[in-house]
């Protein structure tokens, strides 16, 4: 198993939309940043998350890059399903027209 975050596997990051994929990024900067300052004052406990997060944020960028070159497809946003329209019976057009009639006699 390569070192890294279990969240971010490569076959995850190939179902990420390309804004997710810059969110994730921007997360991962933000936690090597706030590691490296641990590193530097002596409160960091584990050395080996900063590999893991430096190998996450090259992860990333490798995928943006393919993608951008074309080499890895992006996932296509999926859309709900529309519901279809429901039909109208003579049934409901009749009692629609005696509702709306009814609705002009009270305003008169």
């Amino acid at each position: 198993m390569a070192i890294g975050s279990k969240e971010l596997a490569p076959v995850e990051l190939d179902t990420f939309e390309d804004a997710r994929l810059v969110d994730e990024l921007k997360k991962a900067k933000e936690e090597l940043f706030n590691l490296r300052f641990q590193s530097a004052t002596g409160q960091l406990e584990s050395h080996g998350r900063l590999r893991a997060v430096k190998r996450d944020i090259a992860r990333i960028y490798t995928v943006l890059r393919e993608r951008e070159l074309g080499i890895r497809a992006t996932p296509v946003a999926e859309v709900a399903p529309a519901k279809a329209a429901k039909k109208t019976t003579k049934k409901d057009e009749a009692a629609e027209a005696v509702a709306s009639s009814d609705d002009n006699t009270k305003e008169a």
